[in-house]
């Protein structure tokens, strides 16, 4: 499928009118610096202008391309599909107007002459698809920035608000693919696809349903076996299952089966998109982690909830060694606690960070350490921030840097070194949960 997500080039049919949808399609691809061919297709001919780009509109599509991206009336895609015979791999058809409005003959006849034209068709009633390392910018959805996150989404208008939020959150992206129907290629092959992908270090994906589960097992257990799988199941509760099939025309069946398959296959179900993104953070830094945790805190109540958290969760509070705590207790002030969590107190420096991050990551009792920062006004949470990227530790390290204003430079720091932060402690606890279910 390198055909959609790495293409060399691309032909966009529909109307290029200043606020159609096939017009922000052509603005984004040409905007995310895409380096191959794109031809704008529409039976009218002309001409469009799109960031200071001019180009012809074809009155048809004469030469071969890679992908096309279809945003034409949906009872005129099965014969559009008919005359692309040999003149692309795949089709993103964006229409809507089929399966999910009751319209299942009209999705039945587009993947027939998709068979016969030997074309592989996502959609249709998709948002289009992101190829992020080829610079292909495929949807009308906001860019985003490079990086290991593939996202899968059933739902086009989630996949839309998952890019922005992800954006917001500091998450770099391999790919994206908004699915619809499903009516040919779904999220087992989307799966299996991003599993040998390069670019892609973290896989998402947001279900409501599958119309195939024994493919979507074996698909899930491919993938997991390779790399973390996170997934956002919607449609849990009855009425919810109700709304998903009436969204995608998919059946969202019984929650507990879904369940299972995702700890049988160790995938790592989320609740909520918040938690989506953290866990994606957490891989995109580290591919696992041991379940024995030690705290460094600057301050004891976020301390006290880091750890509570963590032995909910089922993680450890490593114990130190003897060796160590001497280690902490020649340089520390007498007033800090060289128990796990380790309390450098409120007037801790960068120095004071360094040490003791290298000190505890040498203990053999320590799989991974939890950073926690609640600076004073007069230390700069960027120095602090300096500490944590200096210190010489080869294990994973979560950061919690908080809150607001008082941390804002920290965090630019720290993103720069490609370190993510995680705003309050429970959420950095549990990106210690998600490393440690790999382990």
């Amino acid at each position: 499928m390198d055909y959609f997500f790495y293409p060399k080039s691309v032909a966009i049919f529909g109307s290029f009118r200043e606020g159609s949808i096939a017009r922000e399609i052509l603005r984004n691809i040409v905007e995310g610096g895409f380096e191959g061919k794109i031809i704008p297709v529409n039976p009218k001919g002309g001409e469009v202008e799109i960031a200071g780009r001019k180009f012809k509109v074809r009155e048809k599509l004469d030469e071969k391309v890679d992908v096309s991206i279809i945003v034409i009336p949906a009872k005129l895609v099965p014969g559009l599909i008919k005359d692309l015979k040999g003149l692309t791999k795949g089709a993103v058809v964006i229409s809507a107007g089929f399966s999910e409005v009751g319209n299942v003959e009209l999705e039945e006849e587009l993947v027939e002459a998709a068979k016969e034209a030997g074309i592989r068709i996502i959609g249709p009633n998709c948002a289009g698809i992101f190829g992020v390392h080829g610079k292909f910018f495929g949807s009308f959805e906001v860019r985003v920035r490079p990086g290991g996150l593939a996202l899968i989404s059933q739902s086009g208008a989630f996949g839309g608000a998952a890019l922005a939020m992800g954006n917001e959150e500091g998450v770099g992206f391999s790919a994206f693919v908004s699915y619809g129907n499903a009516a040919d290629l779904d999220e087992s092959d989307f799966l299996r696809y991003f599993a040998d992908d390069p670019n892609t270090k973290v896989i998402a994906l947001y279900i409501e349903g599958v119309k195939d589960g024994r493919k979507f097992v074996e698909a899930l257990k491919y993938a997991t076996s390779r790399k973390p799988v996170i997934i956002l199941k919607a449609g849990k509760s009855k009425s919810g299952a109700r709304a998903a099939q009436s969204h995608t025309g998919s059946l969202a069946g019984s929650y507990e089966i879904y369940r299972a398959v995702f700890r049988q296959t160790g995938a790592i179900e989320v609740e909520e998109m918040e938690e989506l993104f953290d866990a994606a953070k957490a891989f995109e830094m580290y591919s696992r982690a041991g379940k024995r945790v030690a705290v460094i805190t600057n301050s004891g109540g976020p301390g006290v909830l880091a750890t509570d958290k963590l032995e909910k969760l089922g993680l450890e509070i490593a114990k130190l060694s003897q060796e160590t705590i001497e280690e902490l207790k020649s340089f520390l002030p007498p007033q800090c606690s060289v128990k796990n969590p380790i309390d450098l107190i409120a007037d801790a420096d960068y120095e004071r960070y360094k040490r003791t991050i290298e000190v505890v990551c040498r203990d053999e009792n320590v799989d991974s350490i939890l950073v926690i920062c609640v600076p004073p006004i007069f230390i700069p949470s960027q120095e602090i921030a300096k500490a944590v990227i200096d210190a010489e530790c080869n294990k994973p390290i979560i950061v919690n840097f908080m809150a607001g204003e008082l941390v804002k430079e920290g965090i630019k720091v720290l993103e720069k070194a490609k370190i993510k932060n995680f705003p309050t402690p429970e959420r950095a606890a549990k990106a210690l949960s998600w490393l440690s279910s790999r382990y």
